[in-house]
Formats: structure tokens, C-alpha cells, sequence
């Protein structure tokens, strides 16, 4: 039995290809979701309705056809159930024929590239909406789950980018469209079916990764901050990656949290502090610079790091001394976790050092830095030097 998936395109009539047009009329048995076999239904094959991989895989085992055609939606290459069919069907012979993807086909109607879009998925979770619309020119949402297109403008709005230009395309393909333009004020209370897509344009989305950023630049409090300087290194240290799954403990104004999340823009940041005014400050400060994929609880370590999930990179700038028990939920959780802390006094060095000769790791990184800032006296600018920090870094083998 020879298998092909296949990409229907929008809604499998106007916008299918003529090689999936010749296959699909050549196939002894069509395959797929309700929505999908519609269109085909005066050919009058036999048709199994199902979109689960291995429910089409026990079928197809069961039978014994020259030919069969899976269809999917749109292409096979864009958030598609055919990398796992291909899986499933391994002890068959498959042959993948490609769609028009909705991208495609949207940003047709809409007259924009597409080409340097960030595409993102909603239909098991929130794809931190904010942080991607300020990085991008264009963000692509594929909806279809439970964010909506007006739950996503009303975020837009809470985080100031109630002015960002917004696409709305709804039943695409079908003779139902619409289309949708404004900005993201307008369609708060905006109701879509479904089947519906989303375009956002940002002309003034960063152009670079925010780093060390100006201490003048978070929101203040009487709350411990770390400065831009020793930010920095620790950021540095912790070598982030786009999709990490990080921890900030002891966040203060949250100004880590911040810079963490601005490098795991895919990932996500839980930022934790026993002190509420701080976890207020942490929320303002994630408002401020867009970044929705910051989780703030407010709570003491351990206790409340339980319910995290695995973390890939840690950082604990206030313990409360008991940085042994800390790490140990870090390495349980993940034993390969890089872990970053920061220590003003001897006796948290000494404790940090301690700690991780626990875990095996007895020759962490230690930097110690001092920083040393001028200000005017009068005709003279004199140094006003900070105090020492100490910076250790643990990685286990």
C-alpha cells in the first residue's frame, strides 16, 4: 500500500493543487477529519473519518488498499498532524504532497510578506503573545483553540499596544470570509468562529535584544535591585536560550526576571519573592517592557518552587540561607540545570560554595565584582564605588 498526505489547502476546492486533485481522484480510500472529506464526498470512495495518527494507522493495518490519501488542512509542513502520521506509518510507503498553507493564502488578501513572519501556534497554549508581537515586524496566530482573537487584542491593550495594527481572517477559503483591519483597540470585543487566523504588524518592534539594560529604565521601589552591571554578567553567565524554562528566586523589582525573559522569548521565566511589594514591582516592570512570559508568584523558596516546572537555567539572588535547600528541587527537577547566585556578604559565598560541593560541583565559577560609578561635585567628578558582588556559577557533569 502506497500512502499520501496530502495538503488540501483552505478548504480542499479552490485552493487544492492539481497533483493532490489527480491523487486524491486516483485513491482507493480517503482519509481524514469530517471538515476535510467534505469536499470529495461525490467520488463516492470509502472514506474513514479520523484525525488521530495512530487510529488511522490501526485502520490502515487492517486493510488492503493499492492506495490511500490522508488529508489534512492548509500544508503538511505548518503545524500539521502529518509529522506524526509519517511516524506512525513508518512500515509504509508515504509520499507527502504539499498545500497552501493559511500563511500563504492570508497574507495574500492582505497584501503583506510573509516571508519574515514569526509563526506561532495557539491552540494548546498562549505562545507569549506580548514578547513575540514586540519582537516582530509580524507575528502569524494560528488559532483554532481557546485564545481568541479578541483575547489577544484585549492583551495587546493591557500591555499599552492597544495600536498595533491586526488582520482578523475568519473561515478562510470558504464562502463565509471575513476579513478584518484595524488596530488591536477595535476588536476587544470582537466575536470569530473557530476557524480563524491572525496577523499583527508592530513598525516599531525591537530591533535588537535589549541587555544590561539602564537601571533608570525599571520601575523603583524600596526593594532590592540588581544593578545593571552585575545583571549583565549574571545574564551572561546563564547563557539563555530562546525556548529555556527559567527561574528567577529572590526577583526584587524583577529587573532579572526582565532580562531573562527578553532571551527566552519562547520560553518561560517564574519569578518568585517572599516579598509582596516586590512581586508588584516585578509585575509592573514585565508590563512595562512586554513580557507576558513572566509567571510571578509571591511566596518563600523552597516552598513554593515545587509547582514550578523543570527549569533549565536558575538564578537565585535572595535565599534567605537556605540556598542547600534550594538547589536541591533545582536538581531534582533537573540535575543538569545551570544555577547562577549572586552573594554580597563572605558568609553567602561561603554557603553557595558549600552548597554545590553537595551536588558535586566543587570548583564552581566565582567572579567578584566591583563597581565603581562617577558623580558630579561640584567643578570635580568624583568615583562612588558599589559594593563588591560576588557571582557563582554552578554546572553539574
Amino acid at each position: 500500500m502506497k500512502i499520501y498526505i496530502i495538503g488540501i489547502g483552505m478548504e480542499g476546492c479552490k485552493t487544492l493543487t492539481e497533483e493532490a486533485k489527480t491523487v486524491i481522484e486516483n485513491a482507493d480510500l480517503l482519509i481524514g477529519a469530517g471538515r476535510m472529506l467534505e469536499p470529495f464526498s461525490d467520488l463516492k470512495k470509502e472514506q474513514f473519518i479520523s484525525w488521530k495518527s495512530e487510529e488511522i494507522a490501526d485502520f490502515l493495518r487492517e486493510k488492503n488498499f493499492d492506495t490511500a490519501a490522508i488529508l489534512m488542512s492548509g500544508d503538511c509542513g505548518f503545524y500539521s498532524g502529518a509529522e506524526k502520521l509519517i511516524t506512525a506509518l513508518s512500515d509504509y510507503e508515504t509520499e507527502v504532497i504539499s498545500g497552501i498553507s493559511s500563511p500563504v493564502y492570508f497574507c495574500s488578501k492582505i497584501k503583506k510578506p510573509w516571508q519574515d513572519m514569526k509563526f506561532l501556534s495557539l491552540h494548546s497554549a498562549d505562545g507569549n503573545i506580548i514578547r513575540n508581537v514586540c519582537r516582530n515586524k509580524y507575528c502569524f496566530f494560528l488559532l483554532g483553540g481557546d485564545t481568541t482573537p479578541a483575547e489577544i487584542c484585549k492583551r495587546l491593550c493591557d500591555y499599552g499596544r492597544e495600536n498595533i495594527a491586526v488582520y482578523i481572517g475568519e473561515n478562510l477559503g470558504y464562502d463565509n470570509e471575513k476579513i478584518y483591519c484595524g488596530i488591536a483597540s477595535g476588536f476587544t470585543d470582537t466575536r470569530c468562529e473557530k476557524l480563524c487566523v491572525m496577523v499583527t504588524e508592530n513598525p516599531y518592534s525591537e530591533q535588537s535584544v535589549p541587555f544590561g539594560i539602564s537601571d533608570n529604565e525599571f520601575i523603583r521601589g524600596n526593594v532590592p535591585m540588581t544593578k545593571s552591571e552585575i545583571r549583565s554578567t549574571v545574564i551572561s553567565k546563564l547563557n539563555i536560550s530562546r525556548k529555556d524554562m527559567c527561574w528567577d528566586i529572590g526577583c526584587g523589582t524583577g529587573s532579572v526576571s526582565v532580562e531573562m525573559a527578553l532571551q527566552c522569548f519562547d520560553g518561560r521565566v517564574y519569578a518568585v519573592d517572599k516579598n509582596e511589594e516586590a512581586a508588584e514591582l516585578t509585575r509592573q516592570n514585565a508590563y512595562k517592557f512586554g513580557c507576558d512570559n513572566i509567571e510571578i508568584i509571591s511566596g518563600t523558596a523552597p516552598e513554593t518552587l515545587c509547582g514550578f516546572p523543570a527549569p533549565d537555567k536558575v538564578f537565585i539572588g535572595g535565599s534567605c540561607g537556605k540556598i542547600s535547600e534550594i538547589l536541591n528541587i533545582v536538581y531534582e527537577k533537573n540535575s543538569k540545570a545551570d544555577v547562577v547566585i549572586t552573594a554580597v556578604s563572605l558568609e553567602t559565598m561561603n554557603e553557595a560554595i558549600n552548597s554545590f560541593a553537595h551536588y558535586g560541583i566543587d570548583s564552581p565559577e566565582i567572579v567578584q565584582i566591583a563597581v565603581t560609578r562617577t558623580r558630579k561635585l561640584g567643578n570635580h567628578t568624583m568615583l562612588s564605588a558599589e559594593n563588591p558582588i560576588f557571582v557563582i556559577k554552578g554546572v553539574r557533569a
